[in-house]
Parts: C-alpha cells; sequence; structure tokens
C-alpha cells in the first residue's frame, strides 16, 4: 500500500478507514518531517485505540467520522490539499450512494496530482473507481492472506505513466 508513495515530496496523506493503525504505522515511519496525516476512521473504538496508541505523533489528526466528509475535516484542521488519500474501506460491501459520494469527494480532493491508493479482495467494483479515476493500476498481492488487489488510481496527464511497483508473488 505504502509503495506507491513518494515519501520525500508528500506534504499531506489522508487515510480512510486505518482501523488498528497497520498502514498508519508505516505512514508515520516513512514520511519525511513536516508531512501531515489525516486519519478518518468511523468505528468509534478503533478511533479511540489510534488515539491511544498515537498520541504522541506529531502532525497527525485522528478524526472519529466518515470519509465522505473529509473535505470537511481538510478545512477544520486548515489543510488545503491532498497529495495522497489511503483506504483501507471495503467498496464491495458499502451502500452505492455512499461509495459515489466518498469517491467523488476523493477525486475532488486529490485533482489532477493526487494518486488514491486502496486495497480490496474483490475486483467487483473496478468500474467504479473507473468513473471518477482516469487511470488504475491493479496489482494482486499474493502475499497477503487472502490475496488482496491494490489499486493505485490517478487523474491528469502526469499521472497517466504513473508507475506502481508492488511485491506481487
Amino acid at each position: 500500500m505504502t509503495e506507491a508513495i513518494d515519501f520525500q515530496t508528500a506534504d499531506f496523506i489522508i487515510e480512510y478507514g486505518p482501523g488498528t493503525g497497520v498502514f498508519t504505522e508505516k505512514l508515520i515511519k516513512k514520511r519525511r518531517i513536516g508531512t501531515r496525516i489525516l486519519l478518518i476512521e468511523q468505528n468509534e473504538v478503533f478511533s479511540r485505540l489510534l488515539k491511544d496508541r498515537f498520541f504522541d505523533v506529531k502532525d497527525l489528526v485522528i478524526v472519529n467520522g466518515s470519509a465522505e466528509n473529509t473535505s470537511y475535516y481538510m478545512k477544520k484542521y486548515g489543510f488545503k490539499r491532498a497529495d495522497y488519500i489511503l483506504s483501507g474501506l471495503p467498496f464491495a460491501s458499502i451502500p452505492s450512494d455512499t461509495a459515489d459520494l466518498i469517491l467523488s469527494e476523493t477525486a475532488s480532493i486529490l485533482g489532477a496530482e493526487g494518486k488514491f491508493i486502496t486495497f480490496q479482495y474483490t475486483l467487483l467494483k473496478k468500474g467504479l473507481f473507473k468513473k471518477y479515476f482516469s487511470a488504475l493500476h491493479i496489482s494482486k498481492v499474493y502475499m497477503n492472506l487472502p490475496p488482496a488487489y491494490v489499486l493505485a488510481c490517478t487523474n491528469g496527464e502526469r499521472n497517466e505513466s504513473f508507475a506502481f511497483k508492488c511485491i506481487s508473488r
């Protein structure tokens, strides 16, 4: 999930559905000083766990809320734009109208320069991602149990040639 991130240039990263913070921990370790991270976790128990686990981490904001309200959270905390959005949200089981709201919001926030990276256990919703992003790069990660797909989604000409490096065996 984090292989597609250029940590040397990333100023602001958002993570949807961080759960217990598996990817969050990697983001914090790999980021450069000053890179800000916004975590949006809908589950109140996980949100509290994240706040307890990462209470002393600088430039990290944890919100108990929904990804469809990301623009609101960005404005509330003074974030202007995002370079990357990582997602652990299970789009195959999210109601279609909610998934549309989240992806519309995501594409708007990222614009032509940003990248949306998500993992899914099925490609059933691949068409949904294509609705909001002009380029999808899909890798199957066999090391994950069960195997999962990592989708790196971009818009804009600059990102058409975006290369995604992923360990897949």
